[in-house]
């Protein structure tokens, strides 16, 4: 078993330096995008009302994150599995929750925002954060392991 992992170095390396990327944007995401929601819900946002957004800025700043992460998440699962169909295939994933997502979270908002702030909320922190990546790695080790 050490032997195997010794003989991965570099893999391993690289994942480990891929996951300290998704690590990194987390711990700036308050710099690196623009997002109004991010002290919004560390607050007690019941008792407030929404805050005014800029929707071209929101927009770019959720679809930057959430490309940002795919992109490192795309990477991870290539540095672990190896395999280009799971890429393609992860890759339609991304971006089909990305249009529902989006368009999803600009209706919430917009038409039940300040009804629905738990739902704005659950949206948003799938296109923040790299969940769909949790999801694809123990189904693709499970479809590698049936093969």
């Amino acid at each position: 078993m050490l032997q195997k992992l010794l003989s991965h170095k570099a893999r391993i390396l690289l994942g480990i330096t891929l996951v300290l990327l998704l690590v990194l944007i987390r711990a700036y995401e308050d710099s690196l995008f623009y997002d109004p929601f991010l002290n919004y819900f560390k607050s007690d946002y019941y008792n407030w009302p929404l805050p005014k957004i800029n929707n071209i800025q929101l927009f770019f700043g959720l679809g930057s994150r959430y490309f940002l992460n795919m992109s490192i998440s795309l990477a991870i699962i290539f540095v672990l599995f190896k395999d280009v169909e799971a890429i393609k295939f992860a890759s339609i994933v991304y971006l089909l929750f990305f249009i529902i997502l989006i368009f999803t979270f600009f209706f919430v908002f917009y038409f039940f925002g300040e009804t629905n702030k738990m739902t704005l909320f659950y949206i948003r922190r799938f296109l923040i954060q790299p969940i769909l990546l949790v999801l694809f790695l123990p189904a693709f080790y499970y479809q590698k392991q049936n093969n």
